[in-house]
């Protein structure tokens, strides 16, 4: 049973997410005229719940870099190299939560450090809770999606290609896209 309930001292707990059930993306534009999307395929992180004082909840996710996934391997390789997010020197992109605001209803705002490339910025993180539900397994599982655009200079990704027709090929602002599902804790 899915519950979009906004009653959230049910939910009081420490979870773990599901990278099976759960997506890490970003969106970037390309040649000026089209996007990629890509995906992080190994990630994990914990959230603890207070439903009681939702404010009082935290989130932390550490991604490997080495798993981005664009469907091209060839692209895959280039964003690992220095040009790019240089997993040799920054094998993970992190981000610990600060703050959390509970605005009402679903929605939440999730403030905390990002760091990509060794660089730490503070970021907010609009998500909205998507449900709760026991799965088949027994298992309490909880949902959020979300949505924020970084522009990847202020964390040293600055690598570009002039274009003959004037632009660049890969644009400054990188949507990072999360849907997760996590699981509660025994």
């Amino acid at each position: 049973m899915t519950t979009a309930t906004t009653d959230f001292t049910t939910l009081t707990g420490t979870y773990t997410l599901d990278p099976s059930h759960s997506r890490v993306g970003f969106v970037a534009r390309h040649a000026m005229v089209t996007k990629v999307r890509g995906s992080f395929n190994e990630f994990e992180g914990a959230t603890t719940i207070d439903g009681d004082t939702p404010d009082n909840s935290t989130v932390a996710l550490t991604i490997q870099v080495a798993s981005i996934d664009t469907r091209n391997a060839q692209r895959d390789d280039h964003l690992r190299a220095n040009d790019f997010l240089d997993v040799a020197n920054h094998p993970t992109i992190t981000f610990a939560s600060t703050a959390i605001k509970h605005l009402g209803g679903s929605d939440f705002e999730v403030t905390g450090d990002l760091t990509v490339r060794g660089v730490t910025k503070q970021v907010t993180l609009p998500l909205e809770f998507t449900g709760s539900a026991t799965d088949p397994f027994g298992n309490q599982r909880i949902g959020f999606e979300g949505s924020l655009v970084i522009n990847r200079k202020d964390y040293g990704v600055s690598w570009n290609a002039a274009l003959e027709t004037g632009g660049v090929l890969v644009g400054e602002k990188v949507t990072l896209e999360f849907e997760i599902s996590a699981i509660k804790n025994a």
